[in-house]
């Protein structure tokens, strides 16, 4: 930890390159064509903070797992970095969920800017569902303004990265990838060396269900969590020296796929009870150490700063909030038949008993897998769900078959809100709750206008944390609770904040959040910060405070594209986010 004025020279990270050119290194080798748009060589406005970045990304990392692995010895390495630099609370988007967050991260901007709110976007003029891809971001990225300015940037793993954009440097797209079979890599040519180099490449989650022989199953799928670890590490590596990096960021995504599938055994109220299951997901921790360990010694050969954070936190999922089920009761929602309700849930049982998945992207959303809905008397329904509920009003001449007026629509949904935020029930303690503490208009939530996010739910449904909200209706109570031999993991806002390098703070708080770091990156590489990002430079990270001024934004370029994932693509992502407890 060095104390050493940020007015002063940052030294390079190698020998014969100037510290004017803010420390480039080109990998021998490298065949990378820039953008034309891009600079030769680093151009820093002021004197750095940090002359290399290497971002690490702990998917949905609590401070509640890893404190307790780091004081039991299991996480040597996590420990010296918390130790010798500054850690705190992150606070993530409001849907605390994967791609909200981290287009946030990358952008500077919320979901009201940015344009992403889910896995899922609900075109309300066709009544269809569609996922996300980087086409539907509508704001500049740190890899497009970094590498504009001439800085080398590398991805990897990144959510919300697929297709993968021309770079500055090289991307590797991650959770959202169909398969190894689409091109997932800039530029093109890396998408092979990959596959060469590593033959059993793999970016997803494949956890495996087994109603026998459960624990060899439970060994099977953490043993694979525990290869992504290193395969992580080793790849972070291998691009980094053969395309040369200036910010270069990795991310775990299966830190929180094992949180999501082994939280009983992973959260220090409940592993005492499954002391056998306990160990085997703690070890996955030690082997995520060992892989942040080889990332930790790769950023002090290149005189990185190191910068880790979660795109939000976990806990235990206690519960699921049925919003539909209070619309049905409430007159909102027509349910056809009962009858043909069932027959569907059973047909549903038997495509997953055997393998098969249905569309759920045709007109009336797919919402049909899990409610057979009269559309002609329904006024309002939560379209799609995870973590938030997102409804949406029947619009007369905004969706097709709209049923309400215009003129009733903000009557209708101030009546809706309000009954939202005063529905309570029982939890298991016996204490009421409100089930949605919060229910938001989302152009007051995000500070846009409709007109601009056409997108947008009408409400934005926050439930209780400990409960991820469904579309589908099971039961007569709008929470089913969970049992603890079904307990899970879900999300919470509270993620972490860790960074350490020449000029952070050594044993410093460091509380922000998610929508903070693009700015404070910026700023610590020596930037001028676009004066439309939302975030604020995080000044009490480091020993001296960075200097901070502000530049007008460049307009992103955004155009409307089709079709980015085939219907065997989109089916292939519907099972992967559906095992992953994302959707129904």
């Amino acid at each position: 930890m060095s104390d050493t004025n940020l007015n002063t020279a940052v030294p390079t990270a190698a020998a014969g390159i100037s510290e004017a050119s803010g420390g480039t290194l080109a990998a021998s080798g490298a065949n990378q064509t820039p953008t034309p748009a891009v600079l030769a060589e680093p151009r820093r406005d002021f004197l750095p903070a940090a002359d290399k970045v290497l971002i690490i990304g702990l998917d949905g990392a609590t401070f509640d797992i890893l404190t307790p692995m780091m004081d039991s010895g299991r996480m040597p390495n996590l420990t010296r970095l918390v130790k010798e630099g500054s850690s705190g609370i992150l606070y993530s988007t409001q849907p605390p969920i994967t791609p909200a967050a981290w287009t946030t991260f990358m952008t500077g901007k919320g979901p009201g800017r940015h344009g992403i709110v889910d896995f899922e976007r609900y075109d309300v003029a066709t009544g269809k569902l569609s996922f996300n891809s980087t086409y539907e971001i509508r704001e500049r990225t740190i890899w497009e303004i970094l590498g504009e300015k001439g800085f080398r940037v590398g991805a990897i793993h990144v959510p919300m990265t697929y297709p993968p954009r021309k770079v500055n440097g090289f991307m590797v797209s991650g959770f959202e990838t169909p398969s190894i079979a689409a091109e997932f890599t800039w530029p093109p040519e890396l998408k092979q060396e990959i596959l060469r180099r590593w033959p059993h490449y793999s970016y997803r989650a494949d956890w495996k269900r087994r109603v026998f022989g459960r624990d060899e199953a439970l060994r099977r799928n953490l043993r694979h969590i525990e290869r992504s670890f290193h395969q992580g590490a080793e790849l972070t590596t291998f691009c980094g020296e053969r395309y040369g990096w200036d910010v270069l960021m990795v991310l775990f995504k299966l830190v929180d796929n094992l949180q999501h599938k082994t939280w009983k055994y992973l959260d220090p109220k409940t592993s005492s009870r499954y002391l056998h299951e306990a160990e085997l997901a703690a070890n996955c921790f030690v082997e995520l150490d060992k892989a942040l360990g080889t990332l930790f010694e790769y950023a002090r050969r290149h005189s990185a700063s190191i910068l880790m954070m979660s795109d939000h936190g976990h806990g235990s999922l206690d519960g699921k909030a049925q919003p539909n089920l209070l619309l049905k009761q409430w007159g909102y929602l027509k349910i056809r038949s009962s009858t043909v309700q069932i027959r569907r849930r059973l047909s549903k049982t038997a495509d997953r008993l055997f393998g098969r998945t249905r569309t759920r992207f045709d007109a009336n959303l797919g919402i049909e897998h899990e409610l057979v809905v009269d559309w002609a008397q329904t006024r309002a329904c939560v379209i799609h769900a995870g973590m938030n509920g997102f409804l949406y009003i029947s619009l007369k001449g905004r969706q097709p078959n709209g049923v309400v007026e215009p003129s009733d629509y903000e009557k209708v949904r101030d009546d809706l809100r309000n009954r939202f935020v005063a529905a309570t029930c029982t939890d298991p303690a016996g204490r009421e709750i409100r089930i949605f503490p919060e229910v938001h208009k989302p152009e007051e939530l995000y500070g846009c206008s409709r007109e601009e996010q056409p997108w947008m739910p009408d409400l934005l449904l926050v439930p209780q944390p400990g409960l991820a909200v469904v579309r589908r209706i099971l039961g007569r109570q709008p929470v089913r609770w969970s049992s603890l031999r079904r307990l899970e993991g879900t999300h919470r806002v509270e993620g972490i904040l860790i960074a350490n390098g020449p000029h952070i703070r050594q044993g410093g708080a460091a509380t922000g959040r998610i929508v903070d770091i693009a700015p404070t990156l910026l700023a610590a590489m020596g930037l001028k910060v676009p004066s439309d990002m939302e975030g604020s430079v995080l000044t009490d990270l480091f020993a001296q405070t960075p200097t901070v001024e502000y530049e007008l934004p460049q307009t992103a370029e955004w155009t409307q594209q089709e079709g980015v994932y085939s219907e065997a693509e989109k089916e292939i992502l519907t099972r992967r986010l559906t095992e992953l407890g994302y959707l129904e």
